[in-house]
């Protein structure tokens, strides 16, 4: 007889603790199976049941993830990966006895609490729109993982949209996600892409490449009249605008739907304690609201920071749902959500990634990555660089420490009646967190220039008031620049100044191309060999030093015009070769690999990259 397929093995493994834990909507078995929009004005989460792809088709996996989720390889592939395909598209019928739900959380931005991005005007009808989580499993290691659907279907908080994710989305969340954990900064997981071969489709705004041919057409140079009265670095800057100006999509267009199934500990994010924070301030001690919050802060507490639970000196159970939370842990849970979330900001900065809608919806309280939807990594250098047209400044590239404190303020200020001291407690918390996320963001540079802890100060000179300036007027790719500065090294000490700088002559952009102008040339050269005095001064083996830098500037991130060809391929072909190999190139992004990898990927985005609707912006 053989035997059952290991997805089955899935329920036989499965702890909800979210729906053991916290407390259902009270009309959710009401409105059941909960696809429609409608307020949700009490409880944790809303059972929901995903809608099905109809005839699903596992693309891509992670076999990493596969493994951990304690699933043979063999049960996901063809002939046999039918059941996997159907669960992980929707159909909760191919695994009984998994629980699924989607979940409440409110918006703040920078800060700032939102009510107006809800349909009701009241803040109960945001939360999980098209995410419905399929269960949470223990690992054969004994780790928890829950999974969910990106693109499960309407639920009561989609808000009048369709609840689906397209293809195109959908190689983009798993091909980040993965690329971003094999860079070595925290996030969900990817674990599979089911993509419907039974007609299921979306209509999406997207942009018409005829727009961007007319864009282009109109292009400004060095020489234009009308940048004659400005000096040669600010005609640089005006040209770099004018070539990145955002615009909206311009045309509907019909896209396959699929779903990703992302994975991670816990997807607990700050939105979920400011909703219930909210609710409890309204209603004050006592209430059935300050009941909710202190059992979702205790939630948060042991699916990210068990051990603050187990340390109890009271001896609770840390798995018990209606156990309470005292002051003192809630104090402990912010302070290390707080260092996570500064990490996490600062792997982002390490590795020129921008989320681009740092709300406090979007921010895990474990410090992980999520949501990869129209954000991205950077190509040319731009502190106020976001792929998303909406981001607006506050939340560009180098603005990204203060959108992360801005969204642990909230967590803090949710978190404050439950405090011995309150609201001053919580801010005390946050100023001392504001102190570490200023620290933590200036050792990334320092990291990244290959020196030392007792470097710090010299490390700080040399970015803020050399590099940093040189790569904002320079048009510098951020990866290839940092990566490339390695390579300096390998030159010896009387190296004339043009052999100086020849290893980072690929770093530099065209349009304009400044690597030949001569007061550029002279302002990189002396940046280099003052770095390259103050690595020597403190560690002589340059190897070493070599050998750390490449260990933290990755050769290879995952950049917009990579996934169009994946995605291109995917949709006009049928042909998912670009989404394999683009999925091995980055399981292993600070290797240079094989030549033809580096043909085609260690270099510059190409010229349309920089200017494409879709590309270089998106909505």
């Amino acid at each position: 007889m053989d035997a059952a397929p290991s997805v089955l093995g899935l329920a036989a493994r499965a702890d909800h603790s979210w729906t053991r834990h916290l407390n259902p909507d009270p009309d959710t078995d009401a409105n059941a199976p909960n696809r429609k929009s409608r307020q949700v004005k009490s409880g944790h989460y809303v059972r929901v049941d995903p809608t099905p792809l109809r005839q699903p088709e596992t693309v891509i996996y992670s076999p990493d993830m596969i493994k951990r989720l304690g699933i043979d390889e063999a049960d996901v592939k063809a002939p046999n990966g039918e059941r996997f395909a159907r669960f992980f598209s929707g159909d909760k019928s191919a695994v009984p006895g998994m629980d699924t739900w989607a979940t409440p959380y409110a918006l703040s931005i920078m800060g700032q609490r939102q009510v107006s991005n809800c349909p009701f005007g009241t803040g109960n009808g945001y939360g999980d729109g098209r995410a419905v989580s399929v269960g949470e499993v223990l690992g054969p290691d004994g780790v928890r993982w829950e999974m969910q659907l990106k693109g499960g279907g309407p639920t009561p908080f989609c808000r009048g949209a369709d609840g689906r994710a397209v293809l195109r989305s959908s190689i983009r969340e798993f091909l980040a996600s993965e690329a971003m954990h094999a860079l070595g900064v925290d996030t969900t997981r990817a674990l599979s892409l089911v993509v419907s071969r039974g007609g299921d489709v979306a209509r999406r705004p997207w942009y018409d490449p005829n727009a961007d041919k007319d864009a282009s057409a109109e292009s400004i140079s060095m020489d234009d009249p009308r940048l004659a009265r400005y000096p040669d670095d600010v005609k640089r800057q005006i040209i770099r605008q004018f070539a990145s100006q955002k615009r909206d999509p311009d045309v509907m267009i019909v896209e396959t739907c699929a779903i990703t199934t992302r994975v991670a500990p816990s997807f607990t994010r700050v939105g979920h304690v400011d909703l219930f924070g909210r609710r409890a301030s309204r209603a004050g001690a006592g209430t059935a609201q300050m009941d909710e919050l202190r059992k979702m802060v205790r939630h948060a507490i042991f699916r990210e920071f068990p051990e603050i639970l187990n340390e109890s000196s009271a001896g609770d159970d840390a798995d018990d749902g209606d156990g309470d939370v005292t002051p003192e842990q809630v104090a402990a849970f912010l302070v290390s959500s707080g260092a996570a979330i500064a990490d996490l900001v600062c792997g982002w900065l390490r590795v020129g990634f921008c989320q681009g809608n740092f709300n406090a919806d979007n921010c895990l309280v474990g410090g992980r990555t999520m949501d990869y939807g129209p954000f991205g990594w950077m190509d040319a250098y731009d502190p106020l660089f976001a792929k998303w047209t909406g981001s607006g400044e506050h939340f560009a590239f180098m603005n990204q420490p203060g959108a992360g404190l801005a969204n642990f303020a909230v967590l803090a200020a949710s978190c404050a009646p439950l405090l011995k001291g309150g609201e001053d407690e919580a801010q005390a918390i946050v100023e001392r967190m504001q102190g570490e996320m200023e620290q933590k963001v200036a050792d990334v540079w320092r990291v990244k220039l290959g020196l030392r802890e007792s470097q710090r100060a010299a490390a700080a000179k040399l970015f803020d008031y050399k590099l940093e300036p040189l790569m904002r007027d320079s048009n510098v790719d951020y990866t290839l620049v940092f990566r490339q500065l390695a390579e300096c090294l390998k030159l010896p000490h009387d190296v004339s100044d043009d052999d100086l700088l020849e290893p980072l002559a690929c770093a530099f952009y065209d349009s304009p191309n400044n690597f030949y102008d001569e007061g550029t040339r002279a302002k990189w050269c002396d940046f280099v060999r003052s770095w390259r005095d103050e690595v020597a001064g403190s560690n002589p083996n340059t190897t070493s030093t070599i050998e750390a830098m490449n260990k933290v500037n990755p050769a290879y991130v995952l950049r917009e015009w990579m996934l169009v060809d994946a995605y291109t391929a995917a949709k006009e072909r049928d042909d998912f070769s670009v989404l394999e190999e683009l999925f091995e190139l980055t399981r292993t992004p600070y290797e240079l690999g094989s030549e033809t990898m580096q043909e085609k990927y260690y270099r510059r985005a190409p010229d349309r990259a920089l200017k494409a609707g879709g590309t270089a912006f998106m909505s």
